[in-house]
C-alpha cells in the first residue's frame, strides 16, 4: 500500500543507499553469508544489498567453490590456510562505537577548510593513520579533502592544527582490523629502526642525525624527484638515511642495522638521493649560474673586503679560494697511487677547490683534483680558468679581487693578465726570520679576509663522511658529495660571518695602522735591548700600574678573535711563579716577557710591551708576524689579556685555560733513580 513501505532503503552491509534497480530480496544463501561473516541479520522484508556489495559476494562464493572443486580433484592436496578473501572485500557496517574522536565525513566538501567540490580527493590510508597514531584522531574512510592539504600521500604540517574532531567515533570490523595490523607493523618497525616517517623525531633530533631542521628536511625531501616509496623505505627514509650517513660516516654495514634494511637496499636508496640531489637541488642553490654577479656584490660581501681592497664604486666580487682534501685509502692501481699521494700531507687524498664568498657562502666548487705535485693549489687554479668551468670567464670580470693563500703565487701572474687582483700574504724574504713591519700589516689585512674558507672548509668536514678515509670505490662520488653539502649549508644553514655594523670603521682603522711603522721595533733595535746585560731588567711579581682592558678594548688591539681565543692556553704554562716578565729599571712602563712557544719546546718567544696607566702604546714580537701593528700576533695578545683582564677574573686557585691530561699518562722520561744494591747484597751474605 502507498505510504506504508520505508522511503530510504539503505544496504544492510554498508549503509549506502541503493538505488531503485538494485532493490532486490537477498537470498537465502547471502543471509547466511553475512550471518556467519558479518554478524548482519536481515530483519525485515525491505533489506537489501547494494550492487557493489552483491558482486563481491558472488566473486567470493565463485572463489570459495573453485578451491573446493580443486581439493576434490586431488585428495592428496592439502592448500595452506588462508585469511578468508570475504572478509577483505566486503566491509561490515558501522556498530562498535569508540570513545575517540573522529572528524566529519563528507563527499562534496572538504573534511578541514570545508571548501566544497569537485576538486577533492580521497584521503590516503597511510594519511589517515598517521592523523591517528600522532593526534588520536580517526578520519573515516572515504573522507576528501582539497588536494593543496596532501604532500606525496601525506598530510602537510601547516595542517595537523587544522584537523578537528567530534568525541565519539563508529567503526566497523573491518576498520579495526585494519587500524591493529597497522600499529603492529610500526610498532615492529619502532623496535628497530629510526623512522623518518612518524612525528616522534624532535627538532634536535633531525639535527643531530641529518645535520638540518625539520622543516629543511621536509623542503628538501620536497625537491627529490624520481625517488619512489618502496616497501621497506618511503622517501623521506631515503633521504634520512642518505644525511645520516653524510653526518656520522657511518659504514652501511651500521647503518643496516641501525634502520633494519638490507645493505643492497641502503645502497640503492643512497644512489637515488644522491642523483636526484645533483639534478634537481643543487643546480638552484650551487654553482656560477644559480646567482648573479650583482647579487653577490650586494648580499653576501661584507663592507669589511670592500673597504680594505675594494674602489668605492663596490663593483668588485671579492671572492676567496683555498683547496679541502678528501683523505682516500691507498688504491691498488700503482699509477692512481702514485698520482693520488701527497707530499705536502704524507698520505692519499683528492682535492676539492672551493670558492667562498666574504660571508661564507659556497659560489661553487669544482673537482676532485689528484694530489701530486702537477696539481697544486696554482695549477688547479689555472686548469679552472683555461678550460672555462662553469663558464668561468663571462662571470668572474676584470677588476674582481681573489684572496688566496700562498700555495697560489705561481698563478699570479696569470690573474694580473685576466685582469684580476690578487691579495695573497707576504713572503719572508731569503735569510730573513721575520716579516717586516709593512709586510706583517698587509699580511693581515689579507688574513682579516680570508680566514673565511678555511671556517668554510671546516663546515664541510663537519659532515664526518669527509673527515673519515673514503674507501677507493667512494673516488667517483666524492664531488658530487661535496657539491650537496656546500648546496645544503648555502640553503638552510645561516652565515659563517655576516655584515656588522662597525666593519666599516675597523675596516678604516686597519688601514690607517697598515701605513705605520713599528716605534717600539725600532727602539728594541736601537737600544739593543734584546742582547744587552739583564742589569737593565728586573724581575716583576706583580705588575701594578698595567691598564685594566675590557674584552671589547682588547678586541680593537687585536682586530679579532683567534688570538684572544688562544690566551688561556699560552698563559696556563706560566702560573706557576715564574712568570718571566721584566720590568726596565728606567723606564718602567717598559716590560719584556719571554712567553714557551706552543708548538716547540725548545723554543721561546720574547716580546715587548710599551703602555701607560690608560692604555697600551705599543708592542713587538720576535716572531714572523710580531713586527706588525695591525692587531697583534697571539703572543702579546696573551700577555694583554691576562695582564689587564684575566687576573682579575680568575682567583688565585681558579684553573684557567683547559686541563691538563698528562697525569693519566705516563711519562717514559720519568724514571727513578737506581737503587745502590751493595748494602743489601753484603746482608744477605752476612745472614
Amino acid at each position: 500500500m502507498p505510504g506504508t513501505g520505508p522511503k530510504y532503503f539503505p544496504c544492510v552491509l554498508c549503509n549506502k543507499r541503493t538505488k531503485p534497480r538494485e532493490r532486490r530480496k537477498i537470498t537465502k544463501p547471502e543471509i547466511r553469508f553475512l550471518q556467519k561473516h558479518f554478524f548482519v541479520s536481515v530483519k525485515h522484508e525491505h533489506d537489501t544489498l547494494c550492487n557493489a556489495c552483491r558482486h563481491k559476494y558472488y566473486a567470493s562464493d565463485r572463489k570459495s567453490t573453485d578451491s573446493k572443486s580443486e581439493e576434490g580433484a586431488d585428495d592428496n592436496y592439502c592448500p595452506t590456510p588462508k585469511r578468508p578473501r570475504s572478509s577483505s572485500v566486503l566491509t561490515s557496517p558501522p556498530s562498535v562505537s569508540l570513545c575517540i574522536p573522529s572528524t566529519s565525513k563528507s563527499h562534496s566538501h572538504c573534511f578541514l577548510c570545508k571548501h566544497p567540490g569537485p576538486k577533492m580527493v580521497v584521503v590516503p590510508p597511510n594519511a589517515r593513520f598517521r592523523v591517528f597514531l600522532n593526534c588520536e584522531i580517526i578520519i573515516p574512510a572515504g573522507s576528501r579533502c582539497c588536494p593543496n592539504h596532501l604532500d606525496d600521500g601525506q598530510f602537510k604540517t601547516d595542517v595537523w592544527s587544522k584537523i578537528k574532531a567530534n568525541k565519539t567515533s563508529l567503526l566497523n570490523r573491518s576498520t579495526i582490523l585494519d587500524l591493529l595490523k597497522r600499529l603492529r607493523t610500526v610498532a615492529f618497525h619502532n623496535s628497530y629502526r629510526i623512522d623518518f616517517d612518524l612525528a616522534n623525531l624532535t627538532e634536535s633530533d633531525y639535527l643531530n642525525l641529518t645535520g638540518i631542521c625539520k622543516d629543511a628536511f621536509s623542503e628538501l625531501c620536497a625537491s627529490l624527484k624520481d625517488v619512489w616509496n618502496t616497501p621497506v623505505r618511503s622517501t623521506r627514509t631515503s633521504l634520512g638515511i642518505f644525511l645520516f650517513k653524510l653526518k656520522s660516516g657511518l659504514s652501511n654495514k651500521m647503518l643496516s642495522t641501525i634502520f633494519n634494511i638490507s645493505k643492497s637496499s641502503l645502497r640503492r636508496a643512497i644512489a637515488s638521493v644522491r642523483q636526484s640531489l645533483v639534478c634537481s637541488f643543487v643546480p638552484q642553490n650551487l654553482g656560477l649560474q644559480h646567482i648573479s654577479r650583482e647579487e653577490v656584490i650586494d648580499k653576501h660581501t661584507r663592507s669589511l673586503a670592500h673597504t680594505l681592497f675594494g674602489s668605492s664604486r663596490n663593483t668588485e666580487a671579492v671572492l676567496v679560494l683555498d683547496g679541502t682534501y678528501i683523505y682516500i685509502q691507498k688504491s691498488n692501481n700503482f699509477q692512481f697511487q702514485r698520482r693520488s699521494y701527497s707530499l705536502h700531507k704524507g698520505r692519499p687524498l683528492v682535492k676539492a677547490m672551493v670558492v667562498v664568498t666574504t660571508t661564507g657562502y659556497f659560489l661553487t666548487t669544482i673537482g676532485p683534483y689528484l694530489a701530486d705535485g702537477k696539481n697544486i693549489d696554482a695549477a688547479i687554479l689555472t686548469h679552472m680558468f683555461k678550460t672555462n668551468v662553469q663558464d668561468r670567464k663571462n662571470w668572474v670580470r676584470e677588476e674582481d679581487i681573489f684572496v688566496l693563500d700562498r700555495g697560489f703565487r705561481d698563478a699570479i701572474s696569470l690573474l694580473e693578465d685576466l685582469g684580476i687582483r690578487a691579495e695573497i700574504p707576504c713572503f719572508m724574504k731569503r735569510g730573513e726570520k721575520q716579516l717586516s713591519t709593512e709586510d706583517a700589516n698587509l699580511s693581515r689585512l689579507v688574513t682579516k679576509v680570508g680566514w673565511i674558507v678555511k671556517s668554510a672548509n671546516a663546515r664541510i668536514k663537519r659532515w664526518k663522511y669527509f673527515d673519515k678515509v673514503l674507501p677507493t670505490n667512494q673516488v667517483p662520488y666524492i664531488g658530487d658529495l661535496i657539491r650537496i653539502v656546500c648546496a645544503i649549508s648555502n640553503k638552510f644553514l645561516p652565515p659563517l660571518s655576516g655584515d656588522r655594523e662597525d666593519d666599516v670603521a675597523i675596516a678604516s682603522k686597519m688601514l690607517y695602522l697598515s701605513r705605520q711603522v713599528n716605534t717600539l721595533k725600532e727602539r728594541v733595535e736601537t737600544e739593543n735591548l734584546d742582547t744587552r746585560k739583564s742589569t737593565i731588567w728586573k724581575e716583576a711579581t706583580t705588575v701594578v700600574d698595567f691598564p685594566r682592558l675590557s674584552e671589547e678594548r682588547l678586541r680593537e688591539l687585536t682586530c679579532g678573535t683567534y688570538q684572544l681565543r688562544l690566551s688561556k692556553s699560552y698563559i696556563q704554562e706560566h702560573l706557576d711563579g715564574n712568570h718571566d716578565i721584566f720590568v726596565h729599571q728606567e723606564d718602567p712602563h717598559l716590560l719584556k716577557v719571554k712567553l714557551q712557544s706552543r708548538h716547540v719546546s725548545a723554543k721561546s718567544h720574547l716580546l715587548w710591551i710599551s703602555y701607560t696607566e690608560a692604555d697600551i702604546t705599543a708592542w713587538y714580537c720576535r716572531c714572523k708576524t710580531g713586527a706588525r701593528v695591525v692587531g697583534v700576533c697571539a703572543h702579546i695578545a696573551a700577555i694583554l689579556w691576562y695582564l689587564g683582564y684575566g687576573r682579575f677574573m680568575y682567583s688565585a686557585d681558579e684553573r684557567v685555560g683547559v686541563r691538563d691530561w698528562s697525569s693519566f699518562v705516563e711519562d717514559a722520561t720519568n724514571v727513578p733513580e737506581e737503587i745502590d744494591q751493595s748494602d743489601s747484597d753484603e746482608s744477605i751474605v752476612e745472614e
